[in-house]
């Protein structure tokens, strides 16, 4: 049996990876001059990073070297055991060129060990129900091979979309245009964002918070939707218009389940405060 790990970027909640029995590798970020390292919420306080941004402090995200991704397989390598790793996208990061590294430099040393490797293809918490559903595979006895066949299914029905606060956090990231993201804040543009094949992709705008929360909901299309998951509404510090959302939804389609939850700072750093996301299963 292998040591299943996940990263803090799928942002599932820390008691739900200590349930499920996860290593979690903890993804960094600075806060000004203040190093951090993101541990799924159980010491972090995810409304005082976005009360830091509001503030006007800077967050940038910091990515793991070589030695400290071997800081977490090594350990596991020396007691004979092999390691799955569901990770987000590697299309948003290079920090898999220093995992790469690692397993590079530690397999001259532990050559029977085996290290899987599963992407995602998604981020935030879009990713983490990636994760939950193989981790659920894993604990139930699949092995890694038979994980990674079925994340490879499972992964294309996650469907994850959001709208930001702030344009320029997208101008900030390369998502957009200096150009672009001053002429949609004049006009209060807010771009409707879709996860494909690892990437962030702008599909549609929206005039408006009010409309951006709608367009949201309206991508819901209830004769594809796997109702037997969860909707999760991801918000970054704008539980007001999440609640919105999650009444639309529950109004709509009784019989659904859902669950509103903060982004945690890796993710923030990017996406800035009042982010608003909807993430759903299809059939």
């Amino acid at each position: 049996m292998s040591k299943m790990f996940c990263d803090s970027n799928c942002e599932i909640d820390y008691r739900v990876a200590e349930e499920l029995g996860l290593g979690v590798i903890k993804m960094g970020y600075t806060v000004s001059d203040d190093m951090y390292f993101y541990d799924l919420g159980k010491n972090t306080d995810n409304k005082a990073f976005f009360d830091r941004l509001r503030k006007g402090e800077t967050a940038k995200t910091q990515a793991l070297n070589a030695s400290e991704y071997a800081g977490y397989i090594e350990p596991y390598f020396a007691k004979g055991e092999d390691i799955l790793y569901v990770s987000f996208s590697h299309e948003m990061s290079g920090t898999f060129g220093s995992l790469k590294m690692a397993l590079d430099n530690l397999k001259p040393k532990y050559p029977e060990r085996r290290f899987t490797l599963v992407d995602t293809r998604h981020i935030s918490m879009g990713a983490g129900k990636v994760v939950e559903y193989a981790a659920r595979l894993h604990n139930e006895g699949k092995s890694d091979d038979e994980v990674a066949a079925a994340v490879a299914k499972f992964r294309d029905k996650v469907q994850t979309y959001f709208t930001v606060g702030n344009v320029m956090y997208l101008v900030r990231g390369g998502r957009l245009s200096h150009f672009k993201g001053v002429i949609a804040s004049v006009l209060r543009i807010k771009p409707i964002v879709h996860t494909e094949d690892g990437k962030l992709v702008n599909i549609e705008k929206a005039q408006g918070r009010r409309k951006s929360i709608r367009a949201l909901f309206d991508k819901i299309d209830p004769d594809k939707v796997d109702f037997s998951y969860p909707f999760t509404i991801m918000q970054a510090d704008c539980e007001a218009d999440a609640e919105t959302l999650d009444e639309m939804i529950k109004a709509a389609f009784p019989a659904a389940t859902t669950e509103i939850r903060i982004v945690g700072p890796v993710i923030g750093a990017h996406c800035g405060p009042d982010t608003l996301g909807l993430i759903f299963v299809e059939k």
